[in-house]
Order: C-alpha cells, then sequence, then structure tokens
C-alpha cells in the first residue's frame, strides 16, 4: 500500500510541475487599447501596438467592429490623431487587420491607435493604449 500510495503522490506531483499548455489570449506582445467610437460612429475590439526587430505594427484583434464611414484610415495619436501616422485604408469593417507602421515613426511615444476619416476630417473611433 505504501509504494501504491508513494507512485500515487509522486505522480501527482511530476504532473503539477510538468508544462502544462498555455493558452494565449489575444495580443499579449505589445499595448492593447480598446476602441470607443467617436462622431457618431460605433467603433469596437482591440488594438495591439507590436515592435518586433525594429519595425511597428498596428493590429486589430479578432474582435474590432465598426458600423462603417467613407475612407476611413488607421493612424496613430499621442492624445490626438497624428496625420503623420497614416497606415492605410481599413481592409474591412470587421476582423483581424495588420498594417505597419511608417518608417522614421517611433510608435513606443504613441498611446493611442485612430480610425479615422481622411476625407471628412473627422475621427470615426479611437484605443487609448496601455
Amino acid at each position: 500500500m505504501t509504494n501504491r500510495r508513494s507512485f500515487l503522490i509522486g505522480s501527482a506531483t511530476l504532473m503539477a510541475t510538468t508544462a502544462m499548455p498555455s493558452f494565449s489570449f489575444a495580443g499579449g506582445h505589445g499595448r492593447i487599447g480598446e476602441f470607443t467610437g467617436k462622431s457618431n460612429h460605433v467603433t469596437k475590439g482591440r488594438a495591439e501596438v507590436v515592435t518586433k526587430n525594429g519595425k511597428s505594427q498596428v493590429i486589430l484583434l479578432d474582435d474590432f467592429w465598426f458600423d462603417g464611414a467613407p475612407d476611413p484610415k488607421v493612424a496613430l495619436g499621442r492624445d490626438g490623431y497624428d496625420k503623420d501616422t497614416l497606415m492605410g485604408l481599413l481592409k474591412a469593417n470587421t476582423g483581424k487587420q495588420t498594417f505597419d507602421v511608417p518608417a522614421g515613426i517611433d510608435a513606443a511615444t504613441y498611446n493611442e491607435v485612430w480610425i479615422w476619416c481622411e476625407k471628412f476630417n473627422v475621427p470615426l473611433g479611437v484605443a487609448k493604449l496601455n
């Protein structure tokens, strides 16, 4: 009985100390922010800013959703939209999308991701980065 008990205790200890599969949530590699709509538009979901090997990207995560508008573009901001950081037109109104931050822009110095209507020069949504 003692050998069986030792075996069971040892097995339980081994299982507890063995690496368990890790579950990764969306993001986790950079700074993440939650969108809020602007100018009577609905913009929801999260954006992440990731820098790897000296290149930065803005990633709209799987939960991104936007109600639509003409000319919606992605940009960064520092307590306000910065037109010099425009990264291009939204690829879709929903889902994961990746945008390259323009060369020469230090993404670490920005604290927001913007969805901006360039045609009418109005904000459509902003995510404050943590």
